[in-house]
Formats: C-alpha cells, structure tokens, sequence
C-alpha cells in the first residue's frame, strides 16, 4: 500500500516538474520599432454628369462654368415709325426679323456692344446700341429713312409741267430704289376746253399718253412728256395727272 502511494506521488512530481519546464521558456526580447498608420478612409466627391458629356464633373465647377459662358440679356426695341415697307432688320451682320410700319420687332440680345441696321435697296441706316440686362433698349429709323429713302418702292411722280405752243409738256420722275430692273406703266391724262373756230362754242376735251418704262436698278432720272391740244382756241388745261402704277 506505501508502495503504491510513493508511486502515485512520485508520477505526481514528476508531471508538475514537467508542466513547470514547458512553461519556463525564456520570453523574445521586443523590438523598438513604430508602425506608421496607415489612411484607409476615401474622401467622397459628390459628383454628377451633364447630359451628353463623357465624364462626370464637379458639380460646384459645372455650375461656376455655366453661368461665366451664359452672358446676361436685355431688351431692344426696333421700329420704323409708319415707313411704309416692311424691312429686315440685321443685328451684327446677321438677320433677325423683321419689322413693319405697324408692328416693331422686339428681341433679347447679350449685354455688351451690338450694330443694328436695315436697308432700302443699297441705301442702310446703322445705329450702334449698348444692351444692358433688364434694360429696355429703343432704336425708331423712320425719320432717317424719310429724309434719306423718300420713295421705299420704284414709282413715278409728276414733278412739273408747263404750257408749250399747242400742248402741255410734263416732266415725269421716274424713281427705282431698288437692287432690280422693273418695268412701270402708267397713263398721264390732261383735261383742257378750247373754242371751236367754227362755231365759236368752247368744248371740253382730253389728252391721254401711255407710259411704259424700264427702270435701272438703283435708279432716278426725269423725262419730258408733251399732251398735245387738238384744232382750236383760248385753251384752258387743268393739272395734268398720273393714273394707277403697275410695277412687273
């Protein structure tokens, strides 16, 4: 029985003076060393993409570009006062409209600098306008178109007439503005009364000559047209008058 006491205490040293070798290993020495730490985090840009673009762009940056290329715009108003064409009106060498004698033509143009102009035939008015935004901007050519187109349109006018041995002689003007030759017929017309030698009475009477007229582009020129009397006495005439004109 001691025997077997002595021998269980025994194997029982012997486990504990093993367990205690195994965990008596000697420790590694540490190393001084410093890790830097490593950044994983990921700014977010918050991004979008404009229409019929290929990359995405900054949204702050698309918004700063848009409005420097998107120039501001202000009102200008043209007419022509009762000139009685209609006209194009050119806005920096380039059409823009047009504009009638009863309806102005109102447009939005860029702030800034801008030539304005409409044309009678070679014959231009210009004016240059400065267009400020929500500014309204007026430019009325009537008065200069007056003074320098009088006649918008080819026409003929009756400029005087005199009493010239057995008729009247009429000076016609004959007066084409525009950049075409047109053909122009018309009837002159005198009235007058005589007295007839024979009987001695005063008769009325008239005098009638057709005019057809080829007119030169860009042209204005007079010609002298006699209305002849018939047989008679104490001629008495009226104004000469120019019928209705018929422009092809």
């Amino acid at each position: 029985m001691k025997i077997i006491m002595l021998l269980a205490l025994f194997i029982a040293v012997g486990c504990i003076l093993a367990t205690g070798c195994i965990a008596a290993q000697p420790k590694p020495t540490p190393v001084n060393a410093t890790t830097a730490p490593t950044n994983t985090f990921t700014p977010f840009v918050q991004t979008t993409t404009i229409p019929g673009s290929i990359a995405p762009l900054n949204t702050t940056n698309a918004s700063n570009t848009t409005n420097a290329t998107q120039k501001l715009k202000g009102p200008l108003r043209v007419s022509i006062s009762g000139y009685p064409v209609n006209l194009n009106v050119t806005i920096d060498d380039e059409n823009a409209g047009m504009v009638t004698k009863e309806k102005p033509l109102d447009l939005m143009l860029p702030e800034g600098i801008h030539n304005v102009s409409v044309c009678v035939g070679e014959i231009c008015e210009k004016e240059t306008v400065s267009i400020v935004f929500a500014k309204k901007t007026f430019v009325d050519f009537g008065d200069r178109l007056r003074k320098d187109v009088e006649f918008p349109e080819p026409t003929a006018r009756i400029v005087q007439f005199f009493k010239n041995g057995n008729g009247v002689t009429v000076s016609v003007e004959f007066i084409n503005p525009s950049s075409k030759e047109v053909v122009l017929s018309t009837e002159l017309s005198l009235g007058y009364s005589y007295i007839d030698p024979r009987s001695g009475t005063r008769k009325g009477e008239s005098s009638k000559k057709n005019i057809i007229e080829t007119m030169r582009p860009n042209s204005r020129y007079t010609y002298d047209m006699d209305l002849n009397f018939v047989y008679g006495d104490a001629f008495l005439y009226d104004s000469p008058q120019m019928g209705p004109i018929t422009i092809k």
